[in-house]
């Protein structure tokens, strides 16, 4: 039996690449009696082979250019964010001197620029920390685990309390809600999502947070509502994008990074996360682990 691939002209399509699969059959006496032959036409095959080695050249390129931006991103974030550090650790400290020392001789006008001035640094900071945070969220390989989501977010929530003792809020956290992901990475993210619940409920007497899990076609999708400020659909693109806030910072504070911190945990779990909300009706942000 012999088997080979090869070229053959055809009347009606040109070459078509086949596999020949060809034996011959003897007669009593052992001589040739004939021959048989199977011929499989593999032409499209070679052309999705093609295609496919294509396709994982292209992405290896991909993947390679994708790891060199991450590279060239955190490199810039931490050489910026460094750099930043020193002028701003100098006019800080002046500041300071100017209020400790020389406020005798400060009007209140003057008391309040150096006030701006200490106050600005201290906001600049905290974006540089949220920056770091952000280059360097997604580097470490995830490991994966059982997780207790409720134990986490009843640890966060009781955290929060404890920041303003006298709020009344309604927190409502889900019994024996797990997730496969990483422990670490899943404390980030409920930080931020009840973290955010907690400070745009900070105008509403009858504040109420709820955490939970449902099942959407097969798959669990993990939620915090709250009843606070809300948001606009409209402006619902930009939620996840770094320092695009939908709220005043003279109404509530923040960086702007903790939903983008999210968005790239969840990402790097291979899932996603939305949110849906209503101006003064409070959000509710969904997300799932992969």
């Amino acid at each position: 039996m012999q088997v080979f691939e090869t070229t053959i002209p055809c009347a009606d399509s040109g070459q078509r690449q086949v596999i020949l699969n060809s034996a011959t059959f003897t007669d009593a006496r052992g001589g040739v009696a004939g021959l048989v032959g199977i011929v499989i036409d593999i032409t499209e095959l070679k052309k999705s082979e093609k295609q496919i080695k294509k396709l994982n050249e292209d992405l290896f390129a991909h993947a390679a250019e994708l790891a060199a931006a991450n590279k060239e991103l955190e490199a810039f974030s931490y050489s910026v964010s460094h750099d930043l550090r020193t002028p701003l650790t100098r006019i800080f400290s002046a500041g300071q001197a100017l209020q400790e020392d020389y406020a005798p001789l400060l009007d209140e006008n003057g008391k309040f620029f150096v006030h701006t001035i200490t106050d600005a640094c201290e906001q600049m900071e905290e974006l540089i920390e949220a920056l770091l945070a952000l280059s360097q969220v997604t580097k470490a390989e995830i490991r994966r685990e059982e997780v207790d989501l409720s134990r986490l977010a009843l640890d966060i929530t009781t955290e929060l309390q404890l920041t303003a003792p006298g709020r009344q809020v309604v927190f409502n956290i889900a019994a024996d809600v797990t997730a496969c992901c990483d422990p670490e990475l899943a404390h980030v993210v409920l930080e931020n999502l009840l973290g955010n619940a907690w400070k745009y409920t900070g105008k509403r007497p009858d504040a109420r947070i709820d955490f939970g899990a449902r099942e959407d076609e097969g798959k669990k999708v993990y939620f915090i509502r709250d009843n606070g400020a809300g948001f606009d659909m409209k402006k619902a693109g930009n939620l996840f994008k770094p320092f695009q806030r939908l709220h005043s910072s003279s109404d509530f504070s923040g960086t702007g990074i903790g939903l983008a911190t999210v968005e790239r945990i969840i990402k790097h779990h291979g899932g996603r996360v939305w949110g849906e909300g209503e101006p003064e009706k409070g959000a509710t942000f969904y997300f799932t682990f992969n």
